[in-house]
């Protein structure tokens, strides 16, 4: 997938065609007034006051026959620059592009885009005429408060995408439809997954099939950090307000928090599972000889995120990290960072994920600290990285609060960019919190710690997974694993009953659809439902004590031993296979 706004030909061009859409709104809506109109990853939008009047999906089209008109045209785009007192002037009628010109900055360069009959404040580039905005498409209309504040007015916005090609733009429009298909908000609710009520929104219930990948991917998370040495612990999901002023959370993250009172004394779920985490290390004295100390936890954490941005697992107010904080020594922190990037890479491996990493460094406001300190655990993990056999791209500001991380950016079979896993190494908490362990000289020194997660949050990460595999999930994370159709209830039943007995005791999940329907209606259900394989059982198959199974997506049927099946199916399973 291309991101738009980082590839620079496409990132003008967009921003162009967005300059395009606004002329055709004000050709067609001449009270319209604008407020931006930027780039992002997936193409553009124009956030618009339309007055009384407003634009619906049904509309589009006909905005984009006014734009191909202006475009056949072929007028150039034309920039001027104007001093602060000329852009007032010009835009004195405006009261959008007056906000946005009161709050430059003094010395900003003010310049405006001219196309024809339509000219915009902007800061550009554009490209040289509106002819070279030939393959477009306006995707969806949306609300929007103004500046993003739900005190301020409803503006309409309008999404589109453009290229440069035709053959680009189709190839795109396709992988949209494509998208639309995996959506794991439709996949979600048709599969029986997770439902979001309008008593909890951002508050996700997860349902029996849900639960059951849930498990699975907890019990894998558990069985692997086991093999890399962690230990478990669980930590209050609400503390007192002291300790996350000790934390610093408080002063850098309270308008994300939930807070209530308890015994007259403020207390706040958390946000984080970190400062627990520091609260455990502290319970007992520790060695050198004791570290790296690995402590694992699938702690619960509530976040405020603003209503608009609440989107289905993606963005919910509480979800679960797969948290760990591995506290070492200094000299112990690049191979300890190898090893992790070692582990994350073979989790990930399992699901068919590829990712990049990224180094975000020093936030310019907002951090705890001592700059040295900073410098020095970037380089650290800008090293680890590049001996673990990877490159990482800066990503300069980006960083906690309390310390520089390593983000791991997974491609799906869409090729969709996700931010999962991080490693954050903190210099800073461990001081924060007088973090102490007994070195060989019988001295007090200070432990490095590094923050990590693999999944990130395991909502996300299904939601993820539900659209990477369009639903279809490898046989090892199905809620449903085998579904056996009897040709005929009077003759075949029996023989379904014992074998879905059998499969159940080798620890597979069976179901047995003995409804009065159709053959073909329930061999369509099950591959509606995303069954790995199915099971078809008459005569034949109760004979020779054997089935005959079709896997998902396929047409053909094989028919082997029924041993030699629950053999095959429980080998990929522990495999983790995709299929048999």
């Amino acid at each position: 997938m291309i991101n738009i706004k980082e590839d620079k030909n496409l990132n003008v061009l967009n921003h162009s065609c967005a300059h395009l859409l606004a002329q055709a709104v004000k050709h067609l809506y001449p009270k319209a007034l604008f407020w931006v109109g930027p780039v992002i990853d997936e193409g553009f939008y124009y956030d618009i006051d339309l007055g009384d009047d407003v634009i619906k999906e049904e509309d589009l089209p006909k905005i984009e026959k006014e734009m191909k008109k202006i475009a056949k045209d072929g007028k150039r785009i034309v920039r001027q620059e104007l001093s602060r007192e000329e852009a007032l002037e010009k835009f004195k009628d405006d009261p959008y592009k007056i906000d946005l010109i009161n709050n430059m900055e003094d010395g900003t360069v003010i310049s405006c885009y001219t196309q024809g009959d339509f000219t915009d404040l902007c800061r550009g580039p554009h490209v040289d005429t509106v002819k070279e905005l030939k393959y477009f498409k306006l995707l969806k209309v949306s609300g929007a408060y103004w500046k993003g504040d739900a005190n301020n007015k409803m503006l309409q916005r309008i999404y589109g995408v453009c290229f440069k090609t035709e053959e680009d733009l189709n190839n795109h429009l396709n992988f949209l439809e494509e998208a639309k298909r995996r959506d794991h908000k439709k996949l979600g609710k048709e599969l029986d997954l997770f439902m979001i009520s309008e008593y909890g929104p951002g508050f996700p219930f997860f349902l029996h099939n849900g639960m059951i990948i849930r498990n699975e991917l907890e019990n894998f998370w558990y069985k692997e950090h086991t093999k890399e040495g962690y230990e478990f612990i669980k930590t209050p999901i609400m503390l007192n307000k002291d300790l996350w002023e000790l934390s610093g959370h408080w002063f850098n993250y309270r308008e994300n928090m939930y807070t209530s009172e308890i015994d007259e004394k403020v207390f706040a779920i958390k946000p984080m599972n970190c400062p627990g985490g520091m609260l455990v290390y502290k319970n007992s004295l520790h060695s050198y000889k004791d570290l790296p100390l690995r402590i694992g936890e699938l702690g619960q954490v509530h976040r405020h995120e603003a209503s608009g941005a609440l989107n289905g697992l993606f963005r919910v107010r509480t979800f679960t990290q797969d948290d760990a904080h591995i506290f070492m020594r200094e000299d112990q922190i690049e191979e300890e960072v190898i090893r992790l990037i070692s582990f994350i890479d073979r989790i990930y491996s399992v699901f068919g994920l590829t990712y990049d990493i990224e180094l975000s460094t020093r936030p310019e406001e907002k951090y705890i600290g001592d700059i040295a300190i900073w410098d020095k655990s970037e380089a650290a993990l800008k090293d680890a990285c590049e001996k673990s056999g990877h490159s990482c791209k800066i990503n300069p500001g980006d960083g906690a609060f309390y310390g520089p991380k390593l983000d791991f950016h997974i491609r799906d079979s869409l090729g969709r960019v996700w931010q999962c896993g991080t490693i954050q190494l903190d210099m800073n908490l461990p001081e924060r919190f007088d973090l102490t362990y007994i070195d060989a000289d019988g001295s007090k020194k200070r432990p490095v710690m590094l923050h990590r997660v693999i999944y990130g949050s395991i909502e996300r990460f299904i939601g993820i997974l539900i659209e990477h595999y369009a639903g279809a999930f490898p046989l090892w994370l199905s809620p449903v694993q085998v579904n056996i159709i009897p040709v005929s209830n009077e003759y075949h039943l029996e023989y379904a009953q014992k074998l879905a007995e059998q499969l159940d005791s080798a620890g597979i999940r069976v179901k047995i659809d003995d409804r009065d329907e159709k053959m073909g209606y329930k061999m369509r259900e099950s591959q509606t439902k995303k069954i790995p394989l199915t099971l078809v059982l008459g005569d034949k198959e109760v004979e020779n004590d054997s089935v005959s199974y079709r896997e998902f997506g396929k047409t053909d049927t094989t028919t082997i031993p029924s041993d030699e099946f629950i053999n095959l199916v429980t080998k990929c399973i522990e495999d983790k296979e995709y299929n048999i």
